[in-house]
C-alpha cells in the first residue's frame, strides 16, 4: 500500500472501477461478491513500463542473439515484413498473456508502425482485451522527427485517443542520435505541443550515448515527462541530468543482461534518487512476465555490489536494495513512470480497482507465506496469479482468464504471422535467426597433468 505496510489477513473492498474500503472485517453491502484469498497476497496490478508487443508473434527467435544481431533482423533485414495484421496479431497476444501473469499496465514500445494501418492494428489489438494500455507510438525504420511531426500522425493521434482516459494512452517512442544538428527536435515539439509523454531508449552501448543526454539537455527538452529505457551504460554526468530534471528510468534486466546494453543500472539510479520502473522489453529473446523482471532486477543490483567489494577484498554483510522496494518498482515505479500515479500502482482507497492475489494451494513453494515481498519476488511466479482485476473487472479468476476468445484469436492470428515469415525469409534465413554463428572460444592451457580423469570425455581408473 502507499504506506508500504503490508496488511495481514485484511480485507479490500471495490465498487464499481474503485477501491473503495481498506482494513479488517469491513462491512460490505449486501449481495457483495467475496473473493477468499486465505493464503495468498493480494497486490497492486503490475505495470510494465516498456515492452514491444508486436515482436510477441515471433515468441524465442533470439534467444541467443546479441543487441547487434536484434539490430540486424529487425533495422536492416527484416523489420520491415511486419504488416499490420501482424502487429495485430503480436500486440493481442502479449495483451492476453500480460493479464495472465498479472500485468494489467502495459506500455506498448510500439516501433514497428511503418504505416498508419500498422498503427490502427496496435490500437484495435489492445481494446481487443481488457487491460490497461499505453501506445508509445514509433517507427524503427522512419525518422521521428518526419512522421512525428507529419499531419496524419495527429489525425491518428485525435481520432483514436481521448484525453484523460487512464485505460488507453498515447505516448512518442523514438530514440536520440548523436547528431549534433539535434534533428529529432520536431518529435519533442509534436510531443509538447500534443502533451504527451516522450519514451527513449538511452545509455545503450553502442547505440545511444551520453552525447544524446546532452543533446535533450542543452535543446531544453529533458522534463519529467521523458521515460529513459535501459540508461545502463551512462556517465555519471547524464544520471545527474536526468535526477535533475524529474526523468524516470525503465530497468529492462533481462535484456541487460543478455544482449549487451550495459549492466542493469539500478545501482547507479538509487545514489543518483532516479525514480525506477521495471520492464520486459521484448518476447523476442525472453520472458514477458515481472515475476522475471523482479529477480532478476534484484539479482543484478546484489552481484553488483558484492562482486564489487570482492574486489576491494572487503565482504558486504547487509544488501543495500531489499525485496520491497523491487516490488514497488514493479508497480508504484510504473505508475509513476507513465504518469498514472493518481490511477494505479498501489493499493489506496479512491485508486483504480487494479489487482493481482498470488495464490495457489497446489503449490508447495506457496506455503508458507513469512516474508511477503520476498515471496512474491523469489518464491512466486506466474503461474501463482489466482485472480486479476482491472478498473474494477475480474479478467481472471481461479488461475483461468474468464473470456478466452482473446487467446483463440491470438493463436489463430500467430499462427499465419509465423508461416508467412518463415515463407517469406526462406528455410535458410529462418534457421540462421534461431542459430546465430557460435565464436570461438580460446581454450587455456592447463600446466596439471591428469592420470585418472581426461576431461570428463572418458573416465578411466588411475594406473596402478
Amino acid at each position: 500500500m502507499d504506506s508500504h505496510d503490508a496488511l495481514e489477513d485484511g480485507d479490500v473492498l471495490v465498487i464499481g472501477e474503485r477501491i473503495e474500503a481498506i482494513g479488517h472485517n469491513l462491512t460490505v453491502p449486501e449481495g457483495t461478491a467475496e473473493i477468499d484469498a486465505t493464503g495468498g497476497i493480494l497486490m497492486p496490478g503490475m505495470i510494465d513500463s516498456h515492452r514491444h508487443m508486436y515482436q510477441t508473434a515471433l515468441r524465442g527467435i533470439g534467444a541467443d542473439w546479441t543487441l547487434s544481431q536484434y539490430f540486424v533482423f529487425c533495422y536492416l533485414n527484416w523489420g520491415k515484413l511486419f504488416r499490420p495484421q501482424d502487429i495485430y496479431a503480436g500486440n493481442l497476444l502479449a495483451a492476453v498473456e500480460a493479464l495472465d501473469a498479472g500485468v494489467t499496465t502495459t506500455l506498448d514500445w510500439s516501433h514497428g508502425l511503418q504505416t498508419l494501418d500498422h498503427a490502427d492494428a496496435a490500437v484495435d489489438a489492445l481494446q481487443a482485451t481488457p487491460g490497461r494500455y499505453i501506445l508509445a507510438y514509433g517507427n524503427l525504420l522512419g525518422a521521428p522527427w518526419e512522421w512525428a511531426a507529419s499531419p496524419d500522425f495527429k489525425a491518428f493521434a485525435s481520432r483514436r485517443f481521448t484525453t484523460g482516459d487512464d485505460m488507453l494512452g498515447l505516448q512518442l517512442a523514438f530514440d536520440v542520435t548523436a547528431d549534433p544538428d539535434f534533428p529529432e527536435r520536431k518529435a519533442f515539439e509534436t510531443a509538447r505541443d500534443l502533451g504527451l509523454r516522450v519514451t527513449t531508449h538511452a545509455g545503450v552501448w553502442g547505440a545511444t550515448s551520453d552525447d544524446s543526454i546532452r543533446l535533450m539537455w542543452e535543446n531544453g527538452f529533458m522534463t519529467r515527462d521523458v521515460t529513459y529505457v535501459h540508461a545502463a551504460s551512462l556517465s555519471q554526468d547524464s544520471y545527474h541530468r536526468i535526477a535533475a530534471t524529474g526523468g524516470t528510468v525503465s530497468v529492462s534486466s533481462e535484456s541487460e543482461l543478455n544482449a549487451g546494453q550495459g549492466y542493469p543500472p539500478t545501482t547507479h539510479l538509487r545514489k543518483h534518487g532516479i525514480p525506477v520502473s521495471l520492464s520486459m522489453d521484448s518476447s523476442m529473446w525472453w520472458s514477458a512476465d515481472l515475476f522475471s523482471a523482479m529477480r532478476s532486477t534484484l539479482s543484478a543490483d546484489r552481484a553488483r555490489e558484492h562482486l564489487e567489494a570482492h574486489g576491494r577484498d572487503e565482504t558486504v554483510v547487509h544488501n543495500h536494495l531489499r525485496a520491497e522496494e523491487v516490488v514497488q518498482w514493479a508497480t508504484s515505479g510504473g505508475a509513476h513512470a507513465l504518469g498514472l500515479s493518481s490511477a494505479v500502482g498501489s493499493i489506496t482507497v479512491g485508486k483504480k480497482a487494479d489487482l493481482v492475489l498470488i495464490k495457489n494451494d497446489r503449490s508447495p513453494a506457496m506455503y508458507p507465506i513469512i516474508h511477503p515481498y520476498g515471496h512474491v519476488v523469489f518464491q512466486a511466479g506466474r503461474g501463482d496469479v489466482h485472480t486479476v482485476m482491472v478498473n474494477g473487472k475480474v479478467v481472471k479468476y481461479g488461475h483461468a482468464l474468464l473470456d478466452t476468445a482473446p487467446l483463440d484469436a491470438a493463436r489463430a492470428a500467430v499462427t499465419e504471422t509465423v508461416e508467412y515469415f518463415r515463407t517469406s525469409m526462406g528455410e535458410k534465413e529462418w534457421k540462421a535467426a534461431q542459430e546465430p554463428e557460435l565464436p570461438h572460444t580460446e581454450q587455456i592451457s592447463n600446466p596439471y597433468t591428469y592420470t585418472s580423469w581426461d576431461g570428463g570425455v572418458n573416465r578411466h581408473k588411475p594406473e596402478e
